[in-house]
């Protein structure tokens, strides 16, 4: 009777008392992690997100309203996937993982999300596409492989029904620019974007290239900031100081710890690949970046006189997903699901790829027209990059995919209901690859990267790399030191 008692009782408690948070790290970086609860994880309608993070931190800081050391600090945060705005309802502090030193509601207007801050990794996980049941990617599958069938043919009759005209030499390392944009601007203007892929196919190739970005001035650094260990959340993009002190108060996210000094120095300039925002400015923009100045394992290099070995291949667990394409103001990005890679005994998954305009790294000496830059996660945090090298030459119909349905306005995803695409077809035939550790290409610039560069590039037509120098000339960052880095290459 007793037994029955308890089970009677146990039956009668809500689920959610009995289910444990099961966090998963998301992002590892100095001094701290990030950490995600995906079993809270609700979907809203109107594309947004509400979740439950927190910050791990490597040393004890000292909460002012209690004088209570704590390392730990959780939130319930609601995302707006679309207009990537965020909303934090509830923020709490401990100093374990069972010790609560202080908890807060807090009622504040929805944020942007600043890009690069540990929301932003936050959103980007939570605002995945959805993956679908096997049996709704096996017919999507299967109605692209049709349509991709399809596109090939219409492209092999217009091939044949060209007359036979020379290839033009090919050009290499970075002199190829000028010789390539005197060729391109006699011809004919890039043809707009079209949604339809049948339709992209039979316009006629036209391609333009887009003058190299003049070098950007030099910039004086600013004088060294002050030191403070302020705790403050991130606001708007381009506060004024009175609106920094507002929102220490009762607004912002979680998340983010920075010092408030060098924020508010530079609030107002936001980072690119030209001018006061360049790649040489990136440490002072934001006190994250340092490593864009220090380190000493920053990407991309100059990959040359790496040892021939025989390395373990790569294996590409690609599978076909639906996919949801950004135009983030830096590339265009495209976000996948239920795919991964597997080395060392180690499985990274697929989180999303984009394009570099040229290729940010070189080839002994030697840069490509384009690369495409597959990131990678694992389960600890660390990211691995397989880098695939696009040279000019046929059409791709994966590129063109994508390129067919691009975005009409930066930072609105398009995701089609009814397309998917399939990562595996953008890999060159060889699997052959050159690694080395390094770094992120953009800020932060955080280390501790695993870089695969594929060594056989794969083609894409003039017309298909004009439409993206049309939106980005130029957004590759320099090279960097290999300061004596070991490199392989697969023999």
């Amino acid at each position: 009777m007793r037994l029955l008692t308890i089970a009677v009782l146990l039956a009668s408690l809500p689920w959610a008392a009995l289910a444990a948070p099961t966090w998963q790290t998301i992002s590892s970086e100095p001094g701290k992690k990030i950490e995600l609860d995906r079993t809270s994880i609700k979907r809203e309608d109107g594309g947004k997100v509400q979740a439950q993070a927190r910050v791990i931190l490597e040393k004890e800081l000292i909460d002012s309203k209690t004088g209570t050391g704590y390392r730990f600090i959780e939130a319930i945060t609601r995302y707006d996937c679309t207009s990537r705005n965020a909303s934090t309802i509830k923020r709490i502090f401990k100093k374990n993982e069972t010790d609560v030193i202080r908890e807060e509601d807090i009622k504040g207007p929805d944020l942007p999300v600043r890009s690069g801050t540990l929301d932003d990794k936050v959103l980007h996980e939570v605002c995945r596409p959805a993956k679908d049941s096997p049996v709704v990617v096996a017919q999507k599958a299967n109605e692209a492989a049709e349509q991709l069938k399809l596109a090939n043919e219409a492209l092999l009759k217009k091939e044949l029904a060209k007359p036979d005209k020379p290839l033009a030499p090919a050009k290499s390392a970075d002199h190829a620019g000028q010789a390539e944009v005197v060729k391109l601007q006699e011809s004919t203007p890039i043809s707009s974007i079209r949604p339809n892929l049948k339709a992209a196919m039979e316009t006629d190739k036209g391609s333009q290239a887009v003058k190299e970005s003049p070098p950007a001035k030099e910039v004086s650094p600013p004088p060294p900031p002050p030191k403070s260990s302020t705790i403050i959340v991130h606001t708007l993009p381009t506060p004024t100081p009175s609106r920094i002190r507002k929102a220490a108060k009762n607004e912002g996210y979680m998340l983010e710890l920075a010092h408030s000094e060098p924020a508010i120095q530079h609030s107002q300039i936001h980072w690119d690949y030209e001018g006061e925002g360049g790649p040489d400015n990136w440490s002072r923009l934001d006190p994250q970046n340092k490593a864009c100045a220090t380190g000493r394992r920053q990407s991309p290099i100059d990959i040359r006189d790496g040892i021939k070995v025989d390395l373990e291949q790569i294996k590409f667990n690609y599978r076909p997903s639906t996919f949801r394409i950004t135009d983030n103001g830096h590339t265009v990005q495209v976000a996948v699901g239920d795919s991964s890679i597997s080395l060392t005994g180690k499985s990274y998954e697929l989180v999303q790829f984009h394009f570099h305009r040229p290729s940010e790294e070189k080839i002994n000496g030697q840069r490509f027209d384009m690369v495409v830059h597959l990131v990678h996660k694992a389960d600890d945090g660390q990211l691995a990059v397989v880098a695939v090298l696009l040279e000019r030459g046929s059409e791709n119909p994966f590129i063109q995919m994508l390129w067919n349905n691009l975005p009409l306005e930066k930072n609105v995803p398009v995701a089609p209901p009814d397309l998917i695409i399939d990562p595996a077809t953008v890999l060159p035939a060889s699997r052959n690859y050159y690694t080395y550790m390094g770094s992120l290409t953009t800020p932060p610039c955080s280390e501790g990267v695993l870089w695969l560069v594929m060594k056989q590039p794969v083609q894409a037509s003039a017309e298909q790399i004009g439409i993206f120098s049309r939106l980005y000339r130029n957004n590759a960052r320099p090279i960097q030191p290999t300061a004596d880095r070991l490199i392989k290459e697969g023999r």
